[in-house]
């Protein structure tokens, strides 16, 4: 297939990558190398792109750890730009790119804001672990009583210092990481009774309304817009 240009894309499942620090085990390696002026050009005044590039503060480990969740979510970006053909594929590669550099860059900013301040690491530990624990039970009920009794603090200190450290509050994250296993639910195929289920919606119609409010149509609508 034929990349934007500015993009080199290799996924290469038969040259496993040995990670001998980490475990034994072979790990698939994907490696996205990009024009740096590609980026500036998809960049806008209030996006840019390549800012988890040339904005790392000496502290950052340049090793971004995803979620089960976000690994899902990655992995379906790099598939939709591998596998995208026919007519208007050059655009619907192009899109894609966009939004693996927007989740890239949310997930560095996520990371970066978590551990650069030394002076607060006790402070960032806390954020973190909870932000760990919501990511791992996403699909399931999730209160911020039931997150401070898990982590021995009050109500109100538990939403400030993960509004500190993400920089939104806990529901709205909450929503915000449903809303996007829905997303790519949807663009798989599945119907939308099923996917307000798996992504932690409880009921219903506070699904259609969550979605519509954040995502501007239905689900349905969206579907029919995604899958291909």
């Amino acid at each position: 297939m034929t990349f934007p240009r500015g993009i080199f894309f290799v996924i290469n499942p038969y040259e496993p990558h040995h990670l001998t620090s980490i475990d034994k085990r072979n790990h698939e390696r994907i490696i996205i190398a990009v024009h740096p002026e590609f980026l500036k050009n998809l960049s806008t005044e209030e996006t840019d792109l390549s800012y988890c590039f040339f904005e790392r503060s000496r502290s950052f480990s340049h090793r971004i750890s995803l979620s089960k969740e976000q690994q899902t979510r990655f992995l379906y970006f790099i598939s939709k730009i591998n596998v995208s053909d026919g007519y208007g594929s050059d655009i619907v590669e192009r899109a894609a790119f966009m939004e693996l550099m927007v989740f890239i860059n949310e997930a560095f900013i996520a990371s970066n804001k978590l551990f650069s301040d030394s002076t607060s690491f006790h402070y960032n530990q806390l954020a973190l672990k909870m932000l760990n624990f919501i990511n791992q039970n996403i699909t399931e009920r999730i209160t911020i009583e039931q997150l401070a009794n898990r982590f021995y603090i009050s109500e109100s200190y538990a939403s400030r210092i993960f509004k500190a450290a993400t920089g939104v509050t806990i529901n709205k994250y909450i929503t915000a990481r449903r809303i996007s296993i829905a997303k790519s639910l949807l663009s798989m195929g599945m119907n939308v009774l099923e996917v307000s289920e798996k992504s932690g919606f409880n009921d219903y119609s506070n699904f259609l309304r969550t979605f519509k409010a954040s995502v501007g149509i239905s689900p349905k609508k969206y579907a029919q817009n995604s899958v291909r």
